[in-house]
């Protein structure tokens, strides 16, 4: 879904300097969410926009929002100043945090042409998949803000309802996926996403409709599985490809998906990106959200 901000809340924005953010260990501070929410909330028309952001995340059928903040980027640039009003809105889904103690906040994700393409920084297809897939405690929600987009025009964002995906498959294949068979990746230096998980089920949840989807494809080439095992994921990784959707975040554009529900990935860059001068390579900001950590700190839970 996408959410377009109404002229009169954009007006309100651009002249609202949120303080600088603090941090509670790798959490945003409750502190901070507080202030941000009573100086967010006095303006007009914010709170709508913010409960119609929480419906699109977790209605029927629903799992993925693009806030639209061109105009506000315009205005104030992509620096600190707006990544706080951001901030703000991603505070309203559930706890914004870094998983990962070397990296601040919020994570670049820009283009090096001399990377795997296939990473999440490289130019090549990023196939579906979960982030912390292998984490007792994964980030319910992943989010990307646009700087800039592949100036040659690739690097479409796709995005798959995992759970309709699966319910495409056969009885027999998913109850293979329900199997703590599966494995990828590795685990170390990470805060506030629990303990490794390995081996996990894809299928993990009592609930079918709303548990976790533990799927990278990249399991598939780079993890030991059984052929039946194997094969079951791949199977499921035809299904979101068959069930996807695509588009091209613009500059601004800020794309927050219930990891619940949607698995995301990236089409592949347009080629020549050697040719583009790094500062001008297509340029990505991830936030991590906690629904969970919402729960501890704020005694609810943004749904």
């Amino acid at each position: 879904m996408f959410i377009d901000i109404p002229s009169e809340l954009e007006a309100a924005l651009i002249d609202l300097p949120l303080p600088i953010w603090e941090l509670d260990g790798s959490f945003l501070a409750k502190s901070t969410m507080e202030r941000y929410r009573t100086e967010l909330t006095a303006i007009p028309q914010f709170e709508e926009t913010a409960a119609t952001l929480r419906h699109a995340l977790t209605r029927e059928g629903g799992g993925y929002a693009v806030l639209r903040l061109g105009n506000l980027a315009k205005a104030l640039g992509t620096g600190d100043r707006f990544r706080r009003l951001v901030t703000g809105f991603a505070a309203e889904v559930a706890v914004p945090f870094s998983p990962f103690p070397r990296w601040p906040l919020w994570k670049d994700i820009g283009v090096k042409v001399d990377k795997d393409p296939g990473k999440s920084s490289g130019i090549g297809y990023n196939a579906f998949h979960m982030d912390l897939v292998n984490a007792s405690l994964p980030p319910d929600y992943t989010t990307l803000l646009c700087v800039r987009p592949d100036p040659l025009g690739g690097g479409l964002s796709i995005l798959s309802d995992a759970h309709a995906a699966v319910a495409r498959l056969s009885e027999n294949c998913r109850a293979l996926l329900a199997e703590s068979a599966y494995h990828y990746g590795t685990f170390f230096d990470l805060f506030g996403v629990g303990e490794e998980y390995s081996p996990f089920p894809i299928l993990d949840g009592s609930d079918p409709g709303e548990g976790f989807v533990r799927f990278t494809a990249k399991m598939l080439d780079r993890s030991e599985l059984s052929r039946a095992h194997a094969e079951s994921a791949r199977e499921l990784a035809e299904e979101l490809v068959r069930g996807q959707v695509s588009f091209t975040l613009r500059p601004g554009d800020y794309l927050i998906v219930n990891q619940r529900r949607f698995l995301h990935g990236r089409e592949a860059l347009h080629s020549s990106q050697e040719t583009i001068p790094p500062a001008d390579r297509r340029l990505l900001l991830q936030l991590f959200l906690s629904a969970a950590a919402g729960d501890r700190l704020a005694g609810r839970r943004h749904r």
